[in-house]
């Protein structure tokens, strides 16, 4: 029996396994921190500092005791974190490295077939020799490695060392050690992620199951499509496929959508809803989400629960943007309510924000620009500027 999830349901269980319906004051702790991960999966990286990385403030916002020493004592010290790929670069549990080396497998034909249409035909003459040299010197910066005869392109006119680092990152054999003012530093893998880490090997069908299992898990309830796009590990096909043989340990659920369309059909576990719990209710404050939140990285998925579009307008050109460059999605409790455009002014200890629009039906009642101001000073905080500015016009964008 099919069973019909309401869409206020549905959106709380997603915030719960989206680690968004905690205590956001409640002491984490480096512990608590490597359970917080492990729990939603992975927190996505990305070098764009407009108030806070990216990493930071997809933690920050579920937990303000959040400390950055913890990331990194786990990432380059204690080895329980190591960063890779999922559908971008992300910081991942240690504990899942045995399933990505199927990943750097699956990967490493086509990656050299595309980087070969790339950058043509010896494009790998320095994979060895630079695999070579930090096996004996150690760790290495891609600087480290650079010619003077090699003149800089960006990403599409890599030095052949660099195109070696990324090729042997991407398929397993390097591993990032860590990072300096955002740089990647490469070492062998087995130098940073911890042997027990490694083993035992997963057989293909056994890395399809957990590949699709712990997607469903963090989801509450998926497609196949979905399953297979969590993790970005595994095709939709083999998602299907798992799905088609598992029957009976899952049940068919129909998930309301926000506007009210036909409701979306989706797999859960066959004890679903009671393998859930009491589905807490999330935190009234007001939250700013990083624009590469997990809770908002299926976009699709995104406009089904909640109702609210959202795209991230750094490459549109600015006279063609319908907000801004860095615009942040605000949540209160289990809706996502607005978007704000702002930026940290380091030098004047600021966070100035330029733009605020709520979504319709939403009011800028006091209440909830008394949690705005709240929030905005916590982030103010966390980021290392002293002061919240708003600069004039700040709320012509109100919807």
């Amino acid at each position: 029996m099919t069973i019909l999830l309401s869409n206020a349901e549905a959106r709380r269980i997603f915030l719960a396994r989206q680690g968004l319906s905690g205590p956001p004051g409640r002491l984490l702790g480096k512990a608590g921190l490597l359970q917080l991960i492990h729990d939603i999966g992975f927190v996505q990286v990305d070098s764009i500092a407009t108030v806070e990385r990216a990493h930071h403030q997809i933690l920050f916002s579920r937990n303000q005791t959040y400390r950055r020493e913890h990331l990194t004592e786990l990432l380059e010290t204690d080895g329980e974190l190591f960063e890779h790929w999922t559908h971008d670069a992300s910081i991942i549990p240690s504990e899942f490295y045995r399933y990505w080396k199927h990943r750097f497998r699956r990967k490493e034909a086509s990656i050299l077939e595309r980087w070969r249409r790339w950058q043509g035909e010896g494009f790998d003459a320095t994979f060895e020799e630079t695999y070579e040299r930090i096996a004996s010197g150690g760790p290495v910066l891609s600087r480290d490695l650079k010619t003077d005869e090699h003149k800089s392109g960006g990403w599409w006119n890599w030095h052949p060392n660099k195109t070696a680092l990324e090729f042997l990152w991407h398929t397993g054999r390097l591993a990032i050690a860590r990072r300096e003012n955002f740089q990647k530093v490469y070492d062998l893998t087995e130098r940073v992620v911890p042997a027990h880490h490694h083993e035992p090997d997963v057989e293909h069908d056994a890395f399809v199951d957990w590949a699709c299992r712990s997607a469903l898990t963090r989801l509450g309830f998926a497609t196949h499509g979905e399953l297979a796009a969590f993790w970005a590990l595994i095709s939709p096909e083999e998602a299907k496929t798992w799905v088609e043989t598992h029957r009976d340990e899952l049940r068919p659920v129909a998930i309301e959508t926000a506007d009210g369309d036909k409701p979306r059909a989706s797999h859960a576990f066959a004890d679903f809803p009671q393998n859930l719990g009491d589905i807490p209710e999330p935190p009234a404050r007001l939250r700013v989400l990083s624009p590469f939140d997990p809770l908002i990285r299926d976009r699709n998925r995104t406009e089904r629960l909640f109702g609210y579009f959202y795209r991230i307008e750094v490459f549109v050109p600015e006279p063609k943007r319908q907000y801004g460059y860095y615009v942040f999605p605000l949540l209160e409790g289990d809706r996502l309510v607005g978007r704000i455009d702002m930026k940290a002014d380091r030098k004047a200890g600021t966070l100035d924000v330029k733009r605020l629009w709520w979504e319709p039906k939403v009011r800028a009642s006091a209440g909830r620009l008394e949690k705005l101001d709240a929030e905005l000073a916590r982030l103010a905080k966390f980021s290392g500027v002293e002061e919240v500015r708003y600069l004039d016009g700040w709320r012509g964008g109100e919807g």
